[in-house]
């Protein structure tokens, strides 16, 4: 704690001198000669510096005499195929697409989508566009056709790049239509579209007629004729990429993220907080439509010279709920990252971890979780079943690595259920109230980040500098707003417990909803449970509970019911006043494992309601949307 505590006050006192240390681990075109450019709620990274990031995450490995070391290893459990791609393969292909790319006109700068499945193409697109400087927008497979034009038109791309399709567990998502409809939705940005065929899918680029203006390119012919190209060195502050948010409301953010910054923040972590170096297999079993998959399916594990795996298929259902653990013995997997939600959902179908015995999981060293709060009975049972360190961390699509995590590279520090430990090297965390002011210790309020914020997280938004200060720095001067609440111990760990707007006002007293969750995860028979704050005329409003339960629990709904009652009841106490629970098949999630609370809490209280484009599958709110009509209808 000591060691790590002194790395991380650096960090903080001595930011340009800590950071400029670390970037010495990067190779640089021009080398920086400060790391930090500050100007109050502006700032920037190496502004000085030069580098290219395709070819520090391949061509660096391969001129080490590395070029045979496994890089990317695709495992399909949708189609059965695995294959491994070393260094030097990995390298070749992506100068060949750059190629491609630059022989239809893309130079640096110029902004690519990529409307991707998880195939190792996927991966070699964004390493193609970071090769030229362009700036790539990857857009998770599958979007709805407005919601792709939405992204084309604020990225001002002319370039798409797409696969024939995407698979999900029963069926084949075509996505040769939505880009179509994108296209046509867009008003003619994109001219070129170039697509990666895939076997088995109902569209191909042969068919006629394509119209919307634009050119459609095969993947295979353009990579085939194009000459290798060369990486391009850019600014460490040129943008590397765009990533949309999942606003529900308005038109989606898309944070800019920095190369040069990046790069250092992503190697700091990869050593420190995963303890992961040269030669592990690192597993991030997310999608690179996310930003865990930019950061950790992507640029850190081949940064550091580890293999990273690529994994098309799901938690359960491809085929059960053993899935991950075959994929961890059969690429002997040293660590894992995934969602809470990911862990869950094995919880419920496999409660007893029957199917784990069936592997042998000995290579892993510890499991690495993020994207919703990992309750302490989920945290207990996996940590149980597994015997190995399950850290959970805090991050956000904005931050693009962990603000707080336990370092295991230092040697983990104690792990406290509930807790995403300490902050990481260049957050500085306070506990703020609605005015701004710092709360103490223990004392739940808004998360911020003191500025300048560290490198590798946002340095904007997409569309002018006042949409970086006016959604972020404009609640508390001085201040990131993370838009979550929770608290510091006097310890200085960190409990992250929701959203803030996920804290519900219950006749004057202040209840999160996180400690909700908390409590009705602890009954042996929920498998995942969600709390919304919804409307009540005498109490202003009241909590409601979503649950779902373990595969073979006979208790029956009514006798649960009660039982979850009491036990809020007697953790929480009567002021609580929780009574409300229903019980569904699934929780509404994104994509990436995030339950639409707010999504929840409109339709129970009759409000008007945009159904995020991230949702997995929207069939889940029949349900919910039909027992809210009838609560309100007369008759009953």
């Amino acid at each position: 704690m000591d060691r790590f505590h002194t790395e991380w006050r650096a960090s903080i006192d001595d930011r340009d001198s800590f950071w400029l240390a670390q970037s010495q681990r990067i190779d640089w075109t021009r080398a920086p000669k400060s790391a930090l450019e500050n100007e109050g709620d502006s700032w920037s990274w190496f502004p000085d510096g030069e580098l290219n990031l395709a070819y520090n995450t391949l061509d660096r490995h391969v001129e080490a005499g590395r070029g045979d070391d496994a890089a990317v290893i695709f495992d399909s459990a949708m189609t059965a195929e695995t294959r491994t791609r070393t260094y030097r393969e990995l390298r070749d292909e992506t100068a060949a697409f750059a190629g491609a790319l630059r022989a239809q006109g893309v130079r640096r700068g110029d902004r690519v989508i990529i409307y991707m499945p998880m195939i190792p193409e996927a991966v070699i697109a964004m390493l193609a566009c970071a090769r030229i400087g362009a700036v790539h927008s990857v857009v998770f497979g599958g979007f709805a056709a407005n919601e792709l034009a939405t992204r084309i038109a604020d990225a001002g791309a002319r370039i798409l790049v797409t696969a024939s399709g995407g698979l999900e567990p029963g069926k084949v998502v075509d996505y040769i239509p939505l880009v179509r409809e994108a296209l046509r939705l867009s008003a003619g940005t994109v001219d070129t579209v170039i697509v990666k065929q895939r076997d088995g899918f109902p569209t191909s680029i042969t068919d006629l007629p394509w119209g919307q203006g634009a050119q459609w390119l095969d993947w295979a012919a353009v990579a085939q004729s194009a000459a290798p190209a060369a990486p391009v060195p850019v600014a460490a502050t040129d943008p590397l990429y765009l990533l949309y948010t999942s606003g529900t409301t308005g038109s989606p953010k898309g944070i800019v993220r920095d190369g040069g910054g990046y790069a250092v923040a992503l190697d700091w972590s990869m050593r420190n907080i995963y303890g992961a170096g040269p030669g592990d297999v690192f597993w991030a079993a997310s999608d690179v439509g996310w930003v865990v998959g930019h950061s950790y399916i992507v640029y850190a594990p081949l940064l550091i010279g580890a293999a990273t795996v690529l994994y098309e298929g799901k938690p359960v259902g491809t085929p059960d709920a053993g899935a991950f653990w075959r994929v961890i013995e059969q690429h002997r997997v040293n660590i894992m990252f995934t969602a809470p939600t990911a862990i869950r959902a094995i919880h419920r179908i496999d409660p007893d971890l029957r199917l784990l015995t069936r592997y042998d999981t000995t290579s892993l060293r510890a499991l690495f979780l993020a994207g919703e709060r990992l309750d302490p009975e989920t945290y207990h049972w996996i940590t149980d079943g597994l015997a190995v360190p399950v850290v959970d961390h805090w991050w956000q699509t904005e931050t693009g690595w962990a603000i707080s995590a336990n370092p295991v590279g230092f040697g983990a520090l104690p792990l406290r259920a509930g807790s995403s430990t300490v902050p990481m090297a260049g957050y500085d965390v306070r506990i703020l109230n609605s005015k701004g002011r710092e709360v103490a210790a223990g004392k739940e309020g808004n998360i911020a980040l003191r500025l300048p914020l560290p490198p590798g997280t946002l340095t904007g938004v997409w569309g002018g500098p006042h949409r970086l200060r006016d959604s972020y720095l404009s609640v508390f001067p001085g201040y990131y707003a993370t838009g979550d609440s929770g608290y510091l111990d006097e310890d200085g760990y960190l409990y992250v417990m929701g959203r803030t707007d996920d804290v519900i006002n219950v006749a004057g007293h202040r209840i999160s909803t996180g400690a909700l969750e908390e409590v009705l995860a602890l009954h042996q028979d929920v498998a995942e449970c969600a709390v919304v704050g919804v409307k009540d005329s005498l109490k202003g409003q009241r909590a409601m509970g979503f649950v779902t339960v373990k595969s073979g629990r006979t208790l029956n709904e009514e006798e649960l019911h009660e039982q979850l009652v009491d036990l809020v009841r007697a953790r929480i106490g009567p002021v609580a006043a929780f009574r409300d629970v229903m019980f569904v098949d699934r929780l509404p999630k994104t994509r990436s494992g995030k339950i639409l609370r707010k999504t929840l809490r409109q339709i129970i209280d009759g409000e008007p309601h945009k159904v995020p484009a991230t949702i997995e599958d929207v069939s889940v709110l029949e349900p919910i949307l039909a027992a809210a009509r009838a609560a309100r209808s007369p008759v009953a």
